[in-house]
């Protein structure tokens, strides 16, 4: 049996958002969150917070959300976290290649606060990393 989704670390530029999504995890989910602003703060403080999943915004200025995973994926301690991108760019070719970059799902924005914990939840439940306990 795997452990539980209960960490959420989750990484957008944007402040409003930010907060929107925060809410919505914490208050509708139930989950810990832990947010940062940029990629870099990111990487430095991911690894003490020990989430179970890592949200990533796609589009940011300094460090990209692919640009995030490829990092993650070179850290021994970070790299068996599941990550889901959350991003408006969301045709089929780029959800491919955010899949192939190793994220286990892609959200779209615009998404419904009230449903994002669910849909977080079933990506999670139905990724192979939480079976890797």
């Amino acid at each position: 049996m795997g452990h539980e989704l209960t960490r959420i670390a989750y990484v957008e530029d944007e402040p409003d958002i930010r907060f929107l999504t925060e809410m919505s995890l914490e208050a509708i989910g139930g989950f810990d969150v832990a947010s940062y602003e940029t990629g870099h703060e990111a990487l430095q403080k991911i690894e003490a917070f020990n989430p179970d999943l890592i949200l990533l915004d796609v589009m940011m200025p300094e460090m990209s959300g692919p640009e995030i995973l490829r990092r993650l994926l070179k850290e021994q301690a970070l790299k068996n976290i599941p990550v889901v991108f959350i991003t408006a760019k969301s045709s089929r070719s780029d959800i491919e290649e955010m899949m192939a970059d190793g994220a286990i799902g892609v959200i779209s924005k615009p998404y419904d606060p009230m449903t994002l914990a669910d849909e977080v939840r079933l990506l999670w439940s139905n990724s192979p990393a939480k079976l890797a306990d």
